[in-house]
């Protein structure tokens, strides 16, 4: 099933995504809600951020063509980082490229939503606490990531966290085909299998460390292939199964 939120004449809701178009649902997408008769063509609505998460916890150094890539062993434990809530956009968003920053890149990723508070759960367990899964793009200020030797700048600027199109929940996260084009050239590409640490893996490990919230996003870390992006480029993540986050990079 595909989650996504969506704006319809200037009303929020949500509802499932079936072909072309969504169906409206009511009550709470982390809990119990049913679908009503209301049905829109996609193209009417305009698709918003499928979640609104707390914050989103991101791995630095997750996929094993991506380590080989950059000369690094893989990791012991998870590399975690914080991206702030601020800088969330929806597909077909706009990317704001910050007077601040010389060179910003793209990095495809898959991303797991979470559909229950999270703490202290077992890996074996971990699965009970995921709503479902959705594509991510964890923009980087390459050369303030250089200059500063820490991640809160480089990773944190307002839309620097394109999320959508919306959340699948019925999928095995492993194993899917994942590529990310820029401008309609393939960049990356590789596959969920390839992950250093897994899903069920990232959730227990976070969860002992910080609790985590219905909604609030993990990124799985990105595989080779990352690179710049300029003014007027169209950057798109598509992952098997889920879909395609498509994003724009616009001057400030």
């Amino acid at each position: 099933m595909k989650i996504a939120r969506f704006l319809y004449k200037g009303k929020e809701g949500f509802g499932i995504v079936k072909g072309g178009q969504i169906q409206v649902a009511e009550g709470d997408m982390f809990a119990e809600f049913r679908p009503t008769r209301s049905v829109y063509p996609l193209e009417e609505v305009k698709l918003l951020p499928p979640t609104r998460p707390s914050k989103i916890v991101a791995l630095g150094l997750n996929y094993k063509d991506h380590a080989e890539e950059i000369g690094q062993r893989p990791p012991e434990e998870p590399i975690i980082f914080l991206k702030p809530s601020s800088a969330v956009i929806g597909h077909l968003d706009d990317i704001i490229y910050p007077p601040m920053s010389q060179r910003i890149d793209y990095e495809g990723e898959l991303g797991i939503v979470l559909g229950k508070v999270t703490k202290g759960v077992a890996e074996k367990e971990a699965d009970k606490f995921i709503l479902g899964y959705t594509c991510f793009n964890d923009v980087t200020a390459r050369d303030l990531q250089q200059k500063d030797r820490q991640w809160s700048r480089c990773k944190g600027f307002d839309t620097f966290a394109p999320v959508g199109p919306w959340i699948e929940t019925d999928i095995d996260p492993l194993g899917l085909k994942f590529e990310t084009f820029l401008n309609g050239v393939c960049r990356q590409s590789s596959s969920t299998s390839n992950l250093i640490f897994t899903p069920r893996q990232l959730v227990s490990f976070i969860s002992q460390i910080m609790t985590l919230y219905p909604g609030d996003v993990i990124a799985t870390g990105t595989p080779s292939g990352t690179g710049p992006m300029e003014v007027g480029d169209k950057i798109e993540v598509v992952i098997e199964g889920i879909g395609r986050l498509i994003n724009f990079v616009k001057k400030e």
